[in-house]
């Protein structure tokens, strides 16, 4: 199974996964046969992305990514419950710590997991899939840096509910570039910092790291952040490593920032290291996180053409690839699988967007 652009369908590829539209009904079921016909009226339903079986897509498997595990498992729920706080009350926003937990567990079940962005996001999710990926991510890196259990959960926490503020922001903000807006715009989005802490500042049951998060997310080392512009040690452990795992996710997923292929968005916050962000954070977040997700179309400098298989845990840019692709344009008739660890000349150079 891999991810393609609804641009890139050529007509009898077979869908690996329902399409879902907002409401959650089902619009195409897995194993339907997806015709060229079909691309026009899923992109007038705003679908961007699907998920297929191919020739291509042989050895290949997303759903054990960490991010596509977590999505299915906890997305709805994550949806419910902040549905159903914004409606009604705040003792149901309680039941995001068994989320939180549940992720730490499925994270410290292995210890060598690495960070793989496998998964489509469509708008109408992007708020709850979006705080799903910051707290998975912040929990693998607050493992590397040997917080204590405790310290771990209430990041998780605080991670999952960071964005709880844009439930309270009335204007359409899903196509939107920050830097593109007017400067009322502007504000008011960056009020969902606001909103979100005073929504949670007197519940006792949620931690102060976790309420710090809500708020200093935004912050950043050289006092360019907002609300407060707060430098180096005035901001919190906890809210250090949000505010990596949370511009990262953004930039992937263009979250209100022009959208970056993962290793440019991992090469923008490595530039930042000890400017923006922490070093040490930064460090961990280098360390957990692949460069080259599985199902990635990648070129080597062989100009060869691959599509990654496998992560090597201890080498988030080096990973497993199958050659798709020879340098002369063609089609290997075996199975050629390479692996970067092993081929030291040989690296990737790009990926490819369908």
């Amino acid at each position: 199974m891999r991810i393609v652009s609804v641009d890139s369908v050529k007509g009898h590829e077979i869908l690996a996964k329902d399409i879902i539209n907002d409401s959650n009904s089902v619009l195409m079921t897995a194993g339907t046969i997806v015709k060229k016909e079909y691309i026009n009226r899923l992109k007038e339903l705003d679908v961007e992305y699907i998920y297929v079986d191919d020739d291509i897509a042989q050895g290949v498997r997303l759903t054990e990514s960490l991010e596509f595990q977590i999505k299915e498992q906890c997305q709805q729920t994550v949806r419910e419950i902040l549905t159903m706080y914004t409606y009604h009350s705040e003792n149901e926003l309680e039941e995001i710590i068994t989320i939180a937990d549940d992720i730490i567990y499925d994270i410290m079940s292995e210890p060598e997991v690495m960070y793989n962005l496998s998964s489509i996001r469509s708008k109408s999710e992007s708020t709850y899939s979006h705080s799903l990926n910051v707290c998975a991510l912040s929990v693998i890196l607050a493992l590397k840096l040997k917080l204590s259990k405790q310290k771990i959960r209430e990041i998780a926490i605080g991670c999952l509910l960071h964005d709880i503020g844009f439930t309270y922001i009335t204007m359409d903000y899903s196509d939107l570039i920050m830097e593109e807006c007017s400067e009322k715009e502007q504000k008011e989005i960056k009020k969902h910092i606001i909103y979100g802490y005073s929504a949670v500042e007197k519940m006792e049951w949620l931690s102060t790291t976790s309420r710090d998060i809500i708020i200093h997310h935004h912050e950043r080392l050289d006092g360019s952040g907002y609300p407060f512009h707060l430098k180096n040690e005035k901001i919190k452990i906890g809210s250090k490593i949000a505010a990596v795992c949370d511009e990262f996710d953004s930039r992937v997923y263009g979250n209100l920032v022009p959208k970056m292929k993962v290793h440019d968005a991992i090469d923008y916050i490595v530039s930042q290291a000890g400017v923006k962000f922490d070093l040490n954070v930064i460090k961990a977040f280098v360390a957990s996180v692949a460069a080259y997700p599985i199902g990635a179309l990648v070129i080597t400098n062989q100009n060869e053409i691959g599509i990654v298989l496998r992560q090597n845990p201890k080498c988030p840019t080096r990973p497993v690839i199958r050659i798709i692709q020879d340098a002369n344009g063609e089609r290997p008739t075996d199975w050629v699988e390479k692996d970067l660890i092993k081929e030291l000349t040989l690296f990737i150079t790009d990926t490819i967007i369908d």
